[in-house]
């Protein structure tokens, strides 16, 4: 008899997720840009419709300096970051900006390693403080010239950082809950 799956069965996946298929993406801002940056931009694609470039950190601020002032692309949507360990350059920081004059996105990659500190984009998007903030709290990853980097969503006496994969969600807050609650975690 097979056992019927509940919420609270574990999915096994027999085989690693599958990688994004990605289109390569060529139009006449990928040519600007490419003039612009050369090999300091290394590709170029597209997924789902959704336009990505992949930029070296040190070329992060001009880029997005590039795409505000030569492009439109005036306005930060988010700023998230992806852990993959074992990479040398364990982050990938994702930029997503919007221009309003034509009604575009794109979406900024660039990668560091742990304990390197990414250029703070504070002064080509302010909206960018508390956003870097943000990535700073959950996944450790440091911003040079940030005007005030603490953390934002969690005490300034926790330890870790949440959203790093080699943390676990089900013990991570046990010491603070202790310390600061005297009680043990619900978790």
């Amino acid at each position: 008899m097979s056992e019927v799956p509940t919420a609270h069965t574990p999915k096994v996946h027999a085989h690693a997720p599958a990688e994004m298929a990605v289109e390569t993406w060529e139009s006449a801002l990928t040519g600007r840009l490419a003039a612009r940056f050369g090999g300091g931009i290394s590709r170029f694609g597209s997924y789902l419709g959704q336009p990505f470039l992949e930029a070296r950190a040190d070329l992060t601020l001009d880029v997005l300096r590039f795409l505000r002032d030569e492009e439109a692309f005036d306005f930060l949507v988010d700023l998230t970051a992806v852990d993959r360990p074992g990479h040398a350059e364990r982050f990938e920081l994702v930029y997503i900006l919007y221009s309003f004059a034509s009604n575009e996105r794109i979406r900024v990659k660039t990668r560091v390693g742990d304990g390197v500190a990414a250029p703070s984009v504070t002064g080509v998007y302010p909206a960018a403080d508390w956003l870097e903030r943000e990535v700073f709290d959950m996944f450790g990853i440091g911003f040079a010239g940030h005007p005030k980097l603490r953390r934002i969503l969690l005490p300034d006496d926790w330890s870790g950082h949440p959203l790093r994969r080699e943390t676990s969600i089900l013990a991570m807050d046990q010491d603070w809950v202790r310390r600061n609650l005297g009680i043990e975690s619900g978790q």
